[in-house]
């Protein structure tokens, strides 16, 4: 779900100010965090979604994500001596002694896991998107061949998977901050890998929205950049939002409050269900704050409705009163109500969001710029520096070794 982006909301008052010591969230539950997960409500609206499809993962392959360290299963062709097909990440294969032979391959304790992986990869027609229960492994692209989520093999997604905080977030925090949070509550979360046909979306047509109360009060671009024309599409864009959601959201979702992405494709008369985000401080409001969502003036269902006054005996085509004349001050203006719609927030052209002043996407959870620079330069680039930090790590052993005999 890409919830785990960095939040900027804080609590804005002290005691003494007479106001809000902190933002007036309604109590955050382990059943509404579940709700939001994508094994959860993807069945329900599988026909609005993206093709995927769903593979449960066993505790094995989880402590295989919340072990340190990346070691992936061999690939057909993998050999003793580094390979042009190889991230410049250790595979299994690049251990030789016989005393590691039962490391080399990790997925030997869920192999049915990595099979049906494979095989999901071959029946979504090569490419798969990956992600976990709510996140996707967004902050760990750089590490990928392509610098994006396009997956083709089983180890891609391991390497994803186990180099993202965001991932870690769903396997380690699932239930922080939740009123009835425990130790043990994700030990008994049914985890699930989700893979996503691979498709190439449009970033300025995925959209944010926000329910408060069953009311789509808000929603927003995802991609903080300014696209111009999306200014000119506004009014089609809300309504073709705000009727997916009335049809097929509004009375289905279990919980009156949550969040959703939607992507929107040409001709923008369809809608895609793209993930569904908890209403909690961890879901990234992006353009808005969480206190103005929090603290939005919404008016009653029926207060939304237009009241057109009806003609009455007398009265011109226009409204007005014949015998008053249409110099009368006494005009009927009152009459006749704007219908409330959601706030639809867009990065204008003179938003600091669509010239990159802000930090970058994910920043806090990216890599040293040495490691960042080397995926860069492809697999080679990642090689080396593979080599070399296992260089540096034998040199270091050797120091420590020698420094403990010296005392």
């Amino acid at each position: 779900m890409s919830t785990h982006e960095v939040v900027t909301d804080h609590p804005i008052s002290t005691p003494a100010d007479g106001g809000l010591t902190e933002l007036p969230f309604p109590p955050v539950t382990k059943k509404h965090i579940l709700n939001c997960s994508y094994h959860s409500w993807h069945p329900k609206y599988r026909a609005v979604t993206p093709k995927a499809r769903l593979i449960p993962l066993p505790t094995e392959f989880l402590d295989y994500l919340r072990s340190d360290g990346i070691i992936l299963p061999p690939e057909d062709g993998d050999n003793a001596t580094w390979s042009e097909n190889d991230s410049g990440i250790f595979s299994g294969a690049d251990n030789n002694d016989a005393d590691e032979e039962e490391a080399a391959d990790p997925s030997l304790n869920w192999r049915d896991t990595h099979d049906a992986i494979e095989n999901t990869i071959e029946e979504l027609g090569g490419k798969v998107a990956p992600k976990l229960n709510w996140s996707a492994p967004k902050d760990a692209t750089w590490i990928n061949a392509t610098n994006s989520m396009e997956c083709r093999t089983p180890n891609d997604i391991y390497l994803l998977l186990k180099s993202s905080d965001f991932v870690t977030h769903d396997i380690a925090h699932a239930f922080d901050d939740t009123v009835d949070q425990s130790s043990e509550a994700e030990q008994d979360i049914p985890y699930h890998l989700v893979l996503r046909k691979w498709i190439t979306l449009n970033p300025s047509l995925e959209f944010r929205c926000f329910v408060r109360d069953r009311r789509l009060i808000a929603l927003c671009q995802r991609d903080l950049n300014h696209f111009d024309f999306l200014f000119k599409m506004q009014d089609k864009l809300r309504d073709t939002i705000q009727a997916f959601f009335d049809v097929k959201l509004r009375d289905t979702f279990p919980d009156p409050n949550f969040t959703f992405d939607v992507y929107v494709p040409p001709p923008h008369n369809k809608v895609w269900l793209m993930d569904v985000n908890p209403w909690a401080l961890r879901t990234d409001p992006l353009l808005f704050s969480w206190m103005e969502l929090l603290t939005m003036e919404v008016p009653d269902v029926e207060e939304t409705t237009i009241r057109l006054k009806i003609a009455q005996p007398g009265e011109t085509s226009s409204g007005q009163d014949a015998e008053k004349g249409p110099d009368s001050d006494d005009t009927d203006d009152d009459d006749v109500e704007e219908i409330w719609q959601p706030e639809f927030r867009m990065v204008r052209r003179d938003d600091p969001e669509a010239y990159g002043f802000t930090t970058p996407q994910f920043s806090a959870h990216k890599l040293p710029k040495d490691v960042v620079d080397a995926s860069r330069e492809g697999g080679g680039g990642m090689r080396e520096f593979a080599m070399q930090w296992q260089e540096a790590q034998k040199l270091s052993e050797q120091q420590r070794a020698e420094d403990s005999e010296d005392d």
